[in-house]
């Protein structure tokens, strides 16, 4: 990873594997977390992913529609 002062870069090609997951109520890890688990190689579950709604109420029906 790269830090910058605005942010950070993460490289890519990077392999995401199928996890237990814990947003700890963060929407924005919650959110993250979802994408990323459509890259992983097996099914992901993440605990308090209901977080998402705090900034995104509709953000898992909008995943699903874009992921088809």
């Amino acid at each position: 990873m790269n830090v910058r002062e605005d942010g950070f870069d993460v490289p890519g090609r990077q392999s995401f594997h199928a996890a237990q997951l814990d947003s700890f109520g963060d929407h924005r890890i919650a959110m993250a977390f979802a994408v990323a688990a459509l890259a992983s190689d097996g099914a992901c579950a993440i605990e308090n992913a209901e977080a998402a709604s705090v900034s995104f109420p509709e953000f898992f029906d909008t995943l699903h529609r874009a992921a088809g």
